[in-house]
This record gives structure tokens, sequence and C-alpha cells, in this order.
């Protein structure tokens, strides 16, 4: 019987947890869930016979030796700073591990001894990054095999509401975590266009974007991503003229969102003193000039140049930025009284559902013709718990999982699913459960 330890029950893990469950018996695996709330696990275990609940802390070095020393697989779905601690100790007794996060670097110098020891450290293996490496490389690779030249590479993802949830002047509701939203696009955005490499720098991400299409769903704005670059490695793109990946967001989101970013409201670095009595019109007030006779509101639409009926001051003015209610929240940063603020407007309401959407848009030339495929991916969630971002992080983990315990994984090492024996049986299967691509081909 193959022993499977998953490390962490949260929102990620439900669909992972479901879909091995439902698996073991009829392979023989008996499925360990462990997480600091106990309840938490036994609510997703479910009394499953094959199923074992455990209090589990990660700090806990007798338990995480005694329970990773009796696993034949582990899948870590803690955050992504504690992966390290669990890769070691995998590694100390020779065991498989799974994760849906990127690569860092004290995993990827594990790579050499991992390979001693044969075994396996997938990374990588959730939506983005996960489906996106693997939708993406299938067609790069059957351009190549067909000796098509590739010449640009575009990719967005973004985790939206869907649209019959869609009830805010924002068009965005959490399905992810809040934190990374507030700071999403910190650093600068590298990408290269028509051979040229271009640098955009934070302050200028936002004002920095481009449309997209997906079928059935309308128009997107897409924002540049952090480091677009470091995919003509990993992708073997390097001689590529133009490539870039991107964040969607619905039309409207960006100029608004620039706003909080040149005022300084996303910055975590310096916390705001007396922050716990500011009111959310005084945060705001912190960042705005006084200028006499003047409301804040007024100040605002001042300072960010924009009309006191704009679409962007109703979405201000939605999320209750010129109330007086209080912060409550002590040596908060301004991103996390941001955050704050956002929690109590974007949250996903018990019924509400999430909308995945992906896309490439990839060209090159064949015999002569220049062509381009796009290929579009949607998936909506079922409520505020079953949520898309969920299903297609855990799901392709899941079956990644399955494939390594049935022994159809025979690669070692820090792996990512680049290559065709991890991404096609993965796709393959994601497609039966309604995770697929929709491609047009077009003459260009």
């Amino acid at each position: 019987m193959k022993n499977i330890l998953i490390i962490g029950a949260g929102l990620s893990a439900t669909s992972l947890i479901k879909y091995l469950l439902q698996h073991s018996t009829e392979y023989g695996w008996q499925i360990t869930v462990g997480d600091i709330s106990l309840d938490l696990v036994k609510r997703k275990v479910a009394d499953h016979p094959n199923g074992r609940s455990i209090q589990f802390n990660i700090k806990d070095l007798q338990q995480r030796t005694e329970e990773i020393a009796r696993a034949d697989i582990v899948v870590s779905m803690v955050p992504t700073s504690m992966h390290p601690i669990v890769a070691q100790e995998c590694l100390k007794h020779g065991k498989h591990l799974l994760t849906p996060s990127y690569v860092s670097h004290e995993i990827k110098n594990m790579d050499t001894e991992a390979k001693e020891k044969g075994v396996v450290f997938l990374n990588e293996l959730g939506v983005d990054p996960g489906i996106d490496h693997m939708s993406a490389m299938r067609i790069i690779d059957r351009i190549k095999t067909q000796e098509g030249k590739l010449l640009a590479f575009k990719s967005y993802c973004g985790g939206l509401v869907a649209p019959d949830c869609d009830n805010n002047p924002w068009h965005y509701k959490f399905s992810w975590n809040p934190r990374n939203v507030v700071l999403a696009g910190q650093g600068t955005a590298q990408y290269k266009d028509k051979g040229q490499y271009k640098y955009v720098p934070y302050n200028q991400l936002f004002s920095t974007i481009t449309n997209a299409e997906i079928p059935g769903y309308g128009s997107f704005e897409v924002y540049p991503n952090r480091d677009s670059l470091q995919y003509c490695e990993l992708y073997n793109l390097e001689d590529i003229p133009s490539i870039i990946r991107g964040t969607m967001r619905r039309p409207g989101y960006s100029k608004a969102w620039n706003v909080f970013v040149q005022l300084g409201c996303t910055d975590d670095s310096y916390t705001m003193r007396d922050s716990h009595k500011l009111s959310y019109r005084q945060y705001l007030e912190s960042f705005l000039p006084y200028i006499k006779g003047k409301t804040t509101e007024e100040t605002l639409a001042h300072v960010a140049k924009l009309k006191q009926d704009s679409p962007v001051m109703a979405k201000f003015k939605w999320l209750g930025l010129f109330s007086d209610d209080i912060i409550g929240i002590k040596n908060a940063t301004p991103a996390m009284i941001l955050q704050k603020i956002l929690e109590e407007k974007w949250i996903l309401d018990a019924n509400d559902r999430d909308l995945l959407v992906m896309q490439h848009i990839i060209d090159f030339e064949l015999k002569g013709e220049k062509k381009r495929i796009i290929s579009s991916m949607t998936y909506e969630g079922k409520d505020s718990e079953n949520t898309a971002m969920s299903y297609t992080v855990g799901t392709p983990l899941a079956i990644a999982t399955k494939l390594l315990a049935q022994g159809h994984i025979h690669v070692t090492g820090v792996q990512i699913p680049t290559s065709p024996e991890l991404y096609n049986p993965i796709l393959d299967e994601l497609e039966e459960l309604g995770i697929q691509f929709n491609e047009e081909e077009i003459s260009l």
C-alpha cells in the first residue's frame, strides 16, 4: 500500500484531497492529511476509510521526521517559504515530493542529491505555475516538431469572479491570497518585444496594459508580470523575438489600482503610526496634500486627475475609502490596511463563483507562412469553497501524484512539468475533467 502524505489542508488542497481519496481504494493508497487545524482536516477527509487525519505542526521536528519517514510520496501545500523545510526532510529519507509552487533557490540546489537518491521533486504543478507551463509547451513542442519557427509568445492568466456573480464596480473578488494581490507587480517587469528588451518599473506597470479577448467572456486588460525573460530558458525559446507573460483583469481595474500605487497605499516597507486609530478617510488623507477648502474626495480627484463622477472615483466610494470607519490594526503597513479594506468588499460570498481565465497567443512561421495560434481556457468554480482557483491548482497536482504512485513518472531530481512525459498525461486527464483549451489558428 502506498502511503501519501498531504501537508496542508487549506483551500487549494480541497480538490487534491478529494481526488486522491476517491482513487485510494482502486489503487490501494492510504492518504494522510495533516494541518495545524485538525477540525479542517477532519472536515475534508470526512471519515473516508482510506483517510487518516492528523494535527500537523511543520515546526515539530519529531513529528515531521516520523510522518515523512513513513510516507512514500509527500505533497506539500504549505506556504512557499516552508517548502524547503519539507524538501530537506524528504531528501533525508529519500521520499518523492510534489508542490504547486515555484522552484525556490533552496530546492533547486537539492537537484543533484535528489538525483543521486533516485527521487523526484516535482514543482510548479498548480495552475500558474503549472497548467500554464504544460499547455504552452504542448503547443511549442508541436510547432517545433513541424519545424516551425517561433516568432512571439504571449501568455496571460487571471483569477476573477464569474460573470453572473460580478456585482461590484471593480469586477473583481479575491479567489486567492489577498496579500499577494495587494503586492502584485512590485519590482520591475521584464519582457521582450520585437527583439528589444523592455523594462517597466512598478510605478508605470498599471498604465502599461494591453487588451485580450476570451471567447464567451469578452474583454480583459493585461498588465505585464515581473520577469517574462526567464521563460526563454524554461521553454527553450532563447531566440524568440517577442515574449511576455501577463495578469488579466477586467477593463478599468488597472487605471483605478494605479491610483493606489501612485499614492503609496501598496507600500509594505514601513508601519504607519497609530494605524489602529486611523479612519479609512484619515488613512487616505495620509497620502494626500492638504488643499484648503477641498474635501478628501475632491483632493483625491485633483491629485489623481479624475472627474468626481468618473468610474474610478465610483470604485473608491464603493470601497468606503471616504468613511469614518476605524481601521483597528496596530503597527500596520499601508499595504496591510489596504488589504483589510479590500477584504471587506472583495470577499467571495457563500454562493459566489470565481472564474479562471488563461490564454496563450503564439506566432510562428511554417513553410514560409506566418500563423498564429490562440489557445484559451476558462473554468468557473462551484461556490466559495469549491473554487476554480482551488480546482485548477489541486487537480493537476493530484493527477501527477497518481502518475508517480503508479510508476508512470521516471524523471528524478528537481523538475517542472515542461516535458511530454509529464504534460501529456496530465493535460489529457484535465480535459476529461473539464479543464480544456480551445484553439484557434489563423494566418497572419
